[in-house]
């Protein structure tokens, strides 16, 4: 599908920059009307990155990305491996990708750049397939 000059094709499950998305917007600043010290949940929030690719000009861009605080808790138990985990991430449900074209790309480099713009956000269980999950040994 196509508009504006952009190219768009659906998928579900964000596959592309997920945990690096979420450590960046919990850094960032907040969203109006929203405590975000004592927000609970995952939703969708607006952010902007520099869009780079060797041999092009950035281009700044701003998009959709998950953004949240999950319900997560352990507890200690007598049997192996003597711990009870309940674990939840800020995940992407339900995805779009874009496709612009960087400026002033060099002869013989691709200009499309290609991100996802999140429509769905939910916590869940942390999906090695479409996320980075950092676990403990």
């Amino acid at each position: 599908m196509a508009f504006w000059g952009l190219h768009v094709s659906r998928f579900s499950l964000f596959s592309l920059c997920g945990v690096a998305w979420t450590v960046w917007l919990c850094a960032g600043g907040g969203a109006s009307g929203v405590d975000l010290r004592s927000f609970t949940g995952c939703a969708v929030r607006e952010f902007s990155f520099t869009a780079r690719k060797p041999g092009c000009k950035g281009l700044h861009i701003t998009t959709d990305a998950c953004w949240g605080r999950c319900e997560t808790w352990e507890k200690p138990v007598l049997d192996p491996p003597f711990i009870e985990s309940h674990q939840q991430v800020c995940t992407y449900n339900e995805t779009q990708v874009v496709t612009v074209e960087l400026p002033n790309c060099a002869e013989g480099v691709d200009p499309r750049y290609s991100y996802p713009v999140a429509l769905r956000c939910d916590c869940g269980l942390c999906a090695t397939t479409s996320t980075e999950c950092i676990t403990s040994a």
